[in-house]
């Protein structure tokens, strides 16, 4: 019998970050599909990451308060934090996107955050699957596949920067935008990874 309750609070927190992500990431890859919306987006995607702060802070606060957790502490700390950093990769791109001036579409950003949001989604998915390690182990597979997908797009897409007489303010801006994202896609498996290992630990 247990005489001090853990507190289960922490799961829904997990799922409030998750979904600011995802939210992010749709954001993020309508920022590419239709730039002329760009300050909107950025502002959206902010607003978010204001939010996801705010989330992240309750759960260290909650782990300081609480006598008995559901997971072990670092693992609070480690998967909140490593959700929390997808959020403010994807807030650091949409205002990179800003500083840039962006005006025009290019495939590659828009393949590469649409990369992004399945990855997000996936991992929302396998927030709330925490507590079965088959399916988190299966979902970890599909993120993996489309890691493997943004590394190819991310390298097609820098080569082509550089195809005949680029400009180099161009070549030098999407370059940047390239690497953002694709630091938010490989933050996005390292969140997989952790689930991976809090789920076996705790199943």
């Amino acid at each position: 019998m247990r005489l001090i309750p853990r507190d289960e609070g922490f799961f829904e927190l997990f799922d409030g970050l998750a979904t600011r992500m995802t939210r992010s990431a749709a954001l993020l890859n309508a920022l590419f599909t239709e730039p002329t919306r760009l300050d909107q987006y950025a502002g959206q995607i902010k607003e978010l990451e204001h939010q996801a702060d705010e989330i992240t802070h309750e759960i260290m606060n909650r782990i300081d308060r609480s006598f008995v957790t559901p997971l072990d502490r670092e693992d609070i700390h480690l998967l909140a934090t490593r959700l929390d950093n997808v959020v403010d990769l994807m807030d650091g791109t949409a205002r990179r996107a800003q500083m840039f001036h962006l005006a025009d579409r290019r495939d590659p950003a828009k393949d590469l955050t649409r990369v992004l949001l399945q990855a997000t989604e996936a991992i929302a998915q396998a927030v709330t699957s925490i507590k079965d390690p088959s399916a988190v182990a299966l979902i970890g597979r599909d993120v993996k596949k489309l890691e493997e997908e943004a590394d190819a797009i991310y390298s097609s897409a820098v080569g082509a920067l550089f195809d005949g007489k680029p400009d180099a303010l161009e070549v030098i801006k999407w370059k940047e935008l390239y690497d953002n994202i694709e630091h938010a896609i490989d933050e996005a498996d390292d969140v997989l990874n952790v689930l991976e290992s809090i789920s076996i630990k705790n199943s």
